[in-house]
């Protein structure tokens, strides 16, 4: 599965009760940048580059998948450089917790 279509489920993977309260929007910097909305506790998927994101994670397509399906920590993508973050740090640190990762299959 790509990066894109992963972070094209991730609105149906939200976990509400972990949202609750979240407005955010997440900046995914892949070979096709897009971003995620979190807000009043839904959550959209765009194309593009969001005008102001709250975070931005900047990785290779691979890493990214990794990632989001729990195969790569966090932390250690971070502190190796296959992670680079930008913006609100705390944020970054919810988004697995965020989301349901048994829902992107």
């Amino acid at each position: 599965m790509s990066a894109t279509d992963l972070i094209k489920k991730l609105p149906a993977a939200l976990n509400p009760d972990a949202a609750a309260g979240t407005d955010a929007t997440i900046q995914f910097n892949i070979s096709t940048p897009m971003n995620v909305v979190i807000k009043d506790g839904a959550c959209t998927a765009n194309d593009g580059a969001a005008a102001s994101p709250d975070v931005s994670l900047t990785m290779e397509d691979d890493d990214l998948v990794a990632l989001l399906k729990g195969e790569l920590n966090g932390m250690t993508a971070f502190m190796t450089g296959k992670l680079q973050l930008e913006g609100d740090l705390m944020l970054a640190q919810r988004i697995g917790s965020l989301f349901d990762t048994s829902k992107l299959g």
